[in-house]
């Protein structure tokens, strides 16, 4: 699938986490649509301008912004500097996620704390701040049929237990019914809000689960579809979602998953 070049022209996106793995794929393909894009990172700048490098020198709009989303301030400052570099924002892409794994008995309360604030409370405060903008500014029917889009990335753990990642599975969870709750609240108002809920994606973060043909073979048997997800299918999921071709989605996680919320292992009867 490819998408014009047009698509979201003069449309102007946020992505959180949108230096490398799935955001980084996102803020490229929001861009190759036409989007203006602001590459949000936690540290280490030099793959965001990297980004920001590449999308400039095909005549696209960009640049990088450092923030912490799990602190209210850093947070604030990201959106006012995103407004004062272009004006306004259309789209949010809620990215940015960690894992800090550990068995249910052995977690500490700062493990805990660490990937929620990051992952549900980073959602939260960043899906505020776009909001904001968006009831302020209100639809532009010259751009998008939408005061705003809010996409959160969020997972198929949102649903399917995860032993030694509750505190991942728990953040996942709570985005999927944070992101229903906004949608319900801002739909009249003409903010869209949906999830993508990936599955297994080639990332450097879980390369360990792919790298080896063995350990390819083990993964693929929680994956109907036979093959193991990349970047790409789910920033195309994205661009689908911030244009206006997905109007009247509303509410909904879309699960790029190659199937693996299927219960594969109940295929032959279980």
């Amino acid at each position: 699938m490819s998408f014009s070049p047009y698509l979201l022209k003069g449309q102007k996106a946020l992505i959180t986490g949108g230096s490398s793995g799935i955001g980084e794929a996102i803020t490229r393909h929001l861009a190759g649509a036409g989007a203006s894009v602001a590459v949000n990172y936690h540290s280490h700048s030099e793959n965001a301008e990297k980004i920001v490098d590449d999308i400039k020198s095909s005549q696209g709009e960009a640049t990088a912004i450092q923030a912490d989303v799990s602190k209210e301030d850093e947070v604030k400052a990201m959106f006012s500097q995103t407004l004062d570099h272009f004006g306004t924002i259309d789209i949010l892409v809620n990215n940015a996620g960690l894992q800090k794994d550990a068995s249910f008995v052995d977690m500490s309360i700062d493990q805990w704390n660490a990937v929620m604030g990051v992952n549900l409370t980073g959602q939260f405060l960043c899906a505020r701040e776009a909001a904001q903008e968006f009831l302020r500014r209100g639809v532009r029917p010259d751009i998008s049929s939408a005061a705003g889009k809010i996409i959160c990335i969020s997972s198929v753990h949102e649903i399917i237990p995860w032993q030694g990642r509750i505190n991942y599975a728990a953040s996942k969870g709570g985005i999927n019914i944070m992101m229903q709750t906004i949608a319900q609240e801002l739909a009249s108002q003409k903010v869209r809000v949906n999830s993508i809920a990936p599955g297994a994606i080639k990332t450097p973060i879980n390369k360990s689960a792919w790298e080896t043909p063995e350990a390819e073979a083990q993964l693929l048997q929680l994956i109907p579809a036979g093959r193991v997800g990349e970047v790409e299918d789910v920033a195309k999921a994205a661009v689908w979602l911030a244009s206006d071709d997905s109007d009247y989605v509303n509410g909904t996680t879309l699960y790029v998953d190659g199937g693996m919320t299927l219960y594969p292992g109940f295929s032959t009867g279980g």
